[in-house]
């Protein structure tokens, strides 16, 4: 298993980020092919201070292959268009194993 993860720093506007990311780009994800599962978090809060991060996205697939033939998709290609369109400043994108 393998996760994709996309962590967002907080946006200046919050609300079209939000209608952005719930509407338009969720559900780019969701169209990916070999896709296992797809978990969004809202942040809320931190123990010590204020988070860091806004918003996180993981999309899980079974193997590092899976996950590189999805992105090279034509959807993971409007994943990624998508992406660069409205959080190209916010976000950090990289993938790991669950353990």
């Amino acid at each position: 298993m393998i996760k994709l993860v996309a962590l967002y720093r907080k946006p200046s506007e919050t609300a079209d980020f939000d209608s952005h990311f719930d509407s338009i780009h969720t559900p780019l994800l969701r169209k990916l092919p070999g896709l296992k599962r797809l978990e969004t978090t809202r942040v809320t809060g931190a123990p010590l201070g204020e988070a860091k991060y806004y918003r996180i996205a993981e999309a899980y697939f079974d193997d590092r292959d899976a996950m590189d033939r999805a992105l090279a998709s034509a959807e993971g290609k409007a994943v990624v268009k998508d992406l660069l369109s409205f959080a190209s400043d916010l976000v950090t994108v990289f993938h790991g194993e669950p353990e």
